[in-house]
């Protein structure tokens, strides 16, 4: 079982979370399109070889956007990574994966 953690801008928010859960993730046990979420905001500086969403290459970028957290069973978890780069709508999604150690 993994964590996979993710940011997304607060307008796409629905759209990649309903992508993930299509794939499986968010799903333990009886549960199901399970997550935690946190508003917050993102900043970067696109260079002048990126084609941003929001910005422009050589000025600082700022958005609204949500860290979203939810598990994910371990033979899908390309599935959804490939899933989540595919429905994200920037070009490089800022992500991370925690492997989950359960029970004492």
């Amino acid at each position: 079982m993994y964590k996979l953690v993710f940011f997304v801008p607060q307008s796409h928010l629905d759209s990649v979370k309903s992508a993930l859960f299509a794939r499986g993730a968010g799903a333990d046990g009886d549960y199901s399109h399970a997550c935690w979420q946190v508003e917050g905001e993102m900043q970067y500086l696109p260079t002048q070889h990126t084609n941003p969403r929001n910005g422009k290459p050589g000025e600082i970028a700022q958005e609204k956007s949500v860290r979203v957290e939810m598990v994910c069973q371990s033979e899908i978890l390309s599935l959804v990574i490939a899933e989540l780069i595919k429905s994200h709508p920037d070009e490089k999604p800022a992500y991370e994966i925690y492997r989950l150690e359960r029970g004492l």
